[in-house]
C-alpha cells in the first residue's frame, strides 16, 4: 500500500467503525438519549473527528439505518444459499430466536428505532427506518411466493409482524424466553402450510 493511499484507509475505517458504533448505541439508548459524544467513544475516534464524518446526529442516524440496511442484506444473502425457502424461512426465525437476550433488552434494533424517529413526525428517517422493515417484508414475501402459497405478502406481513410483536413483547417483559416461545410457534406455523395441489378435482360421474 503507497503511502498516500494509509489516510484513505484510516477514513474509510474510522467512518466503519462510526457506523457500526451509531448502530449499537442508537438501539442501547434510543436517539433522544444519545449523543455524539457516546459513539465516539463506542466506535474509539476522537470526538473532533466525528464531525468531520458527520455533521448532524441525524447523519449518524441515517447511517445507523444504513448499517440495519447492510446488515439485513448480508443476512438475507446468507440465507438464499438454502435451497429450499421454506428453509430460508425457519432459518430467518432461529436468527430470531438466537438473538433473543439481545432483544428482551433493547427490542428489535430497526423497529425500536422507527417507532422512535416516528414520533418526531418529520417524516423523513422515520420513512427510511420503514423501508429497512419493507426489504424484510418484500424478502420474505418472495420466499412464501417461492413456496407456491396463496397470499404471499399477506403471510410475509404475518411473519414479520409476529416478529415485531414477540420483540416488543419481550423487551416490555424483559424475557427472552418469549422470543423462544414465539419462535418455536412460528416454526410450527411454517411447518403447517401447504401449497394448494395443482392437480384438477375430478367430478366423478
Amino acid at each position: 500500500m503507497t503511502d498516500s493511499a494509509k489516510p484513505k484507509v484510516r477514513a474509510a475505517d474510522k467512518r466503519r467503525r462510526l457506523t457500526a458504533a451509531a448502530a449499537q448505541v442508537l438501539h442501547e439508548q434510543g436517539v433522544e438519549r444519545t449523543t455524539l459524544a457516546d459513539i465516539a467513544r463506542a466506535a474509539d475516534v476522537p470526538l473532533g473527528n466525528v464531525y468531520y464524518y458527520y455533521k448532524t446526529k441525524d447523519e449518524l442516524v441515517r447511517a445507523a439505518l444504513s448499517e440495519h440496511s447492510t446488515h439485513l442484506d448480508e443476512l438475507t444473502h446468507s440465507l438464499d444459499e438454502l435451497p429450499d425457502p421454506r428453509d430460508r424461512l425457519k432459518a430467518l426465525i432461529e436468527v430470531w430466536i438466537s438473538s433473543r437476550d439481545v432483544a428482551a433488552r433493547y427490542g428489535c434494533p430497526t423497529g425500536t428505532l422507527a417507532v422512535e424517529l416516528d414520533k418526531r413526525g418529520d417524516g423523513t428517517l422515520d420513512t427510511e427506518a420503514g423501508a429497512v422493515i419493507q426489504r424484510l417484508v418484500d424478502w420474505t414475501g418472495h420466499q412464501f411466493r417461492a413456496l407456491g402459497l396463496p397470499a404471499p405478502d399477506d403471510l410475509a406481513i404475518t411473519l414479520v409482524a409476529a416478529y415485531q410483536g414477540m420483540s416488543l413483547l419481550a423487551n416490555a417483559l424483559r424475557d427472552p424466553s418469549i422470543m423462544t416461545r414465539e419462535g418455536t410457534r412460528l416454526l410450527r406455523w411454517l411447518d403447517s402450510l401447504n401449497a394448494p395441489d395443482p392437480t384438477p378435482s375430478r367430478t366423478p360421474l
